[in-house]
């Protein structure tokens, strides 16, 4: 029997009620398949907060730390000003453990209805690749009026950076933000995404940016790709502007096989890539580091106006255990939850209401667990 420790974050709202079912789906599986898994069991979020003023302190760190992989469910609360708990508990994680890879597949599941007519699984099957930690959301910017000079700081993993700005207006007060790509930060999530490619013998990486515009932060990200796209001859290469691949995500989604972004057009693109496969409900994500500590997450928010009704779907954060199972080394595991998922989708009996359907989150579970047993 193997093992494996980890962090589990239920969070706000619907987080705990479907990381419930996740939770659930894993244990079965890992039953089958002489898996043990052991949980610790963190209470980080919007209750932790408010009663005691600290959103994700060093301890906390240490400990997670020790851990192989983080399964988390969703933060907010309308009573906390919005960014303190964004900024506090999930950047923080993806930051502190370096999670540079943010992986979106994109897959319409049999059974379940696409906004666009007449697609089918086979039309609606790709990965997105975005680089997680860099680009317009360092957080680095601010405001001035007048005549102001401001120092701007940023440190991570790869390096630690000074801005020191003289900034002089006519009077009129503007606002600016920076974005920063790191040679080094933008070559190894594209290489990620070329080995993601050889792995799962895929023939094509779309890479996307808008460089006709934003010429020298992307232009610079286009030229890594290229010189890191010597290194797989056998794999095709294309480009797209951004506003652009929106529209082809629409009109010939089947075209993509490995979409490669910098992290803010990722972070838009791939909420259409959810809405495509069918829905946020469906849409699960993984915030990689590979060989280090990796989180996994439904795309969904903590939805709190449905938090406690039993209504919202599970499956986001089923298939983000099962993509949990894959890096930590189980895929045969992960496949079969994946497999377990597309049964009851494809058999079309239990459906949550988002799918237009009455059945609960448990019952969705359930289903999930009994397919996984008949297995």
């Amino acid at each position: 029997m193997t093992g494996h420790k980890i962090a589990l974050i239920p969070g706000d709202g619907v987080g705990p009620e479907v990381t419930k079912e996740g939770v659930k789906v894993l244990e079965t599986v890992g039953e089958l398949k002489n898996i043990n898994f052991d949980w610790l069991s963190c209470p980080y979020g919007a209750k932790y907060y408010l009663e005691t003023g600290e959103v994700l302190g060093e301890d906390a760190l240490t400990e997670i730390g020790k851990t192989e992989a983080i399964y988390f469910g969703a933060i907010g609360d309308p009573n906390i000003e919005p960014g303190i708990l964004e900024k506090g508990l999930l950047l923080s994680l993806r930051f502190h453990f370096d999670q540079y890879v943010n992986l979106r597949p994109i897959k319409l599941l049999p059974g379940v209805q696409t906004p666009l007519r007449d697609k089918k699984p086979e039309d609606i099957n790709f990965d997105v690749v975005r680089e997680n930690t860099e680009d317009f959301y360092v957080g680095l910017g601010g405001r001035a009026k007048g005549r102001s000079n401001k120092v701007l700081e940023l440190c991570r993993n790869l390096y630690s950076l000074k801005f020191d700005l003289d900034i002089e207006t006519d009077g009129e007060e503007i606002a600016y933000q920076l974005g920063v790509l790191s040679r080094k930060g933008t070559e190894r999530v594209i290489r990620y995404a070329f080995e993601l490619a050889k792995n799962e013998n895929r023939e094509k990486i779309t890479g996307v940016d808008k460089a006709n515009v934003l010429t020298d932060i992307y232009k610079f990200w286009r030229e890594i790709f290229e010189s890191v796209a010597k290194d797989y001859p056998g794999i095709e290469t294309e480009f797209n502007y951004v506003d652009a691949i929106t529209m082809y995500f629409v009109q010939d989604p089947k075209r993509f096989q490995v979409v490669l972004t910098p992290n803010m057009f990722g972070d838009i693109i791939t909420d259409l890539g959810a809405s495509i496969q069918g829905g946020i409900g469906l849409a699960p994500s993984g915030n990689i580091n590979p060989g280090g500590i990796s989180m996994f997450e439904p795309v969904h928010g903590s939805a709190p106006d449905i938090a406690g009704k039993g209504i919202v779907n599970p499956t986001a954060a089923i298939w983000a255990g099962a993509m949990m199972l894959t890096e930590i080394g189980e895929k045969d595991a992960a496949d079969m939850i994946i497999k377990a998922i597309e049964d009851v989708l494809g058999e079309g009996k239990i459906r949550t209401r988002d799918l237009g359907g009455s059945s609960t989150t448990s019952e969705m579970g359930d289903a999930i667990v009994e397919k996984l047993k008949e297995k």
